[in-house]
């Protein structure tokens, strides 16, 4: 859909116009206690809800002082660095065991986990003519934009879409968990295919396959994958299933929920929330900000040549000039990032078992020299750490999974948080959720229109 001249001129106008609004200013939020960005003056959350589902430790409170603390995520009380410490390499299926972990509040025994796999191997089915008809019309390039039509398309398919029982959104939840890296990766080939002309082929996923495993196993023409592969990505969707409720897309989902709407257009609600920059997306300005390190540095075995060029970007002299350096840091932890530090090692396999050492080395560096300059020049008391977005593409892009994927395999692994999170606020019965705006426009008067300059 493009513009007109006079359609172009007109909102160029109203631009200008709209820019003559007010903006508020840090004195206004303090004034009127607005935690901006539900917020407090240390960057916490404010607390606005209860769940069991887990809990994000980065804070304590010793003699009524808040002090940060190496990061901790739990899954329902358990250590989710317990949960891969003790991964099962026979089953091969450590996301399907946090998945029912988070929804049923309880770890599976074998028996539940086998069955429980079957469950949703046969859930991994898309409505008859479903690809055709919605996933292979107007292909986005924008796989979430794809993935969010589809989503809530899916809601024609379903007799029962408006029943919000506690067992038809169980059954929904099943079934959206399951068919997402279809949709995911049958969105990629048909953009691929459509918009860039690339040979188009669909691969149905294996009943015998965990998620991870049918996920290379569709995107990949020749079907192939080594188990370290298909272990990684693994781990990569259990740390990436849930990150407590107030992260923006979860939250999106208690808000969009509790209005009492359908599991479609929450869902989507919840992935049109990811595909934010500042959410999903930001282990993709990583690969790019490595990009543009290796471009600019010409030894990557040279300490003092790598932190001359991160002092730059901090300064906003290099790179995108944002003054960031992407990956480092985050909105809850501060002395550690638990996912990040689990990563990391199986990222060393990886890297090892592709050939990618140097590269790897090179990440190693950058994030450690990043932590003591972002202290030193922002005068961090509390500490810096990389996070989990810092190694993923990373490990993303040594699987051979295109950027436009990025995001997606990020949304494979939360539905399973959201669909946790979903059945949460169903189950409590809680009130519509409708925080308070405080009003700085005051009263004006109103002015004839033949009065009007």
């Amino acid at each position: 859909m493009t513009n007109t001249h006079y359609q172009q001129v007109e909102i160029e106008k109203l631009s200008k116009l709209y820019q003559k609004n007010p903006k508020f200013t840090e004195k206004e939020y303090k004034d009127n206690q607005v935690k901006k960005g539900l917020r407090d003056e240390n960057g916490a959350g404010v607390i606005t809800g209860l769940t069991d589902i887990s809990d994000v430790i980065a804070k304590k409170v010793i003699d009524g002082v808040v002090t940060p603390v190496s990061g901790e995520l739990y899954y329902r009380g358990i250590n989710v660095k317990t949960m891969i410490d003790n991964y099962n390499d026979e089953l091969r299926a450590g996301f399907e065991e946090a998945t029912y972990l988070l929804l049923f509040n309880k770890l599976p025994n074998r028996e539940e986990l086998i069955e429980f796999n079957k469950l949703l191997s046969a859930y991994r089915k898309l409505p008859k003519n479903f690809v055709r008809d919605v996933i292979m019309k107007a292909p986005n390039k924008d796989i979430m934009n794809a993935i969010s039509k589809c989503t809530l398309a899916l809601y024609s398919y379903d007799h029962y879409a408006l029943d919000n029982s506690l067992e038809n959104v169980l059954r929904q939840s099943l079934a959206l968990i399951s068919i997402m890296p279809m949709l995911a990766v049958y969105a990629y080939n048909a953009h691929m295919h459509y918009n860039e002309g690339k040979s188009l082929y669909i691969h149905r996923p294996r009943p015998d396959y965990s998620t991870a495993e049918n996920v290379l196993h569709m995107l990949r023409p020749d079907n192939k994958f080594t188990e370290l592969e298909a272990k990684v990505l693994d781990i990569a969707f259990i740390l990436h299933a849930e990150h407590g409720g107030g992260n923006n897309s979860t939250f999106t989902t208690h808000v969009v929920t509790s209005a009492g709407t359908d599991t479609y257009s929450t869902i989507t609600a919840a992935l049109c929330s990811l595909k934010g920059p500042r959410h999903g997306g930001a282990n993709i300005k990583v690969m790019d900000m490595f990009a543009d390190i290796k471009k600019n540095v010409k030894d990557w075995d040279d300490d003092e040549e790598i932190r001359e060029y991160i002092s730059k970007m901090l300064a906003g002299e290099v790179f995108d000039k944002s003054g960031l350096v992407y990956g480092m840091g985050h909105a809850v932890y501060s002395i550690s990032d638990p996912r990040a530090e689990v990563f990391k090692g199986f990222v060393r396999q990886l890297a090892s078992e592709k050939g990618r050492n140097k590269e790897f080395k090179l990440y190693d560096k950058v994030e450690k020299i990043s932590q003591k300059l972002i202290c030193e020049k922002r005068k961090i008391i509390k500490g810096v750490s990389a996070n989990v977005d810092f190694y993923s593409g990373f490990v993303y892009n040594m699987l051979g999974l295109p950027v436009e994927l990025f995001t997606p395999m990020f949304a494979i692994a939360r539905m399973s948080g959201w669909c946790a999170h979903r059945l949460e606020e169903l189950y409590n019965n809680g009130k519509i959720i409708r925080p308070a705006y405080v009003s700085t426009n005051g009263r004006n008067e109103y002015i004839k229109l033949e009065d009007r300059k």
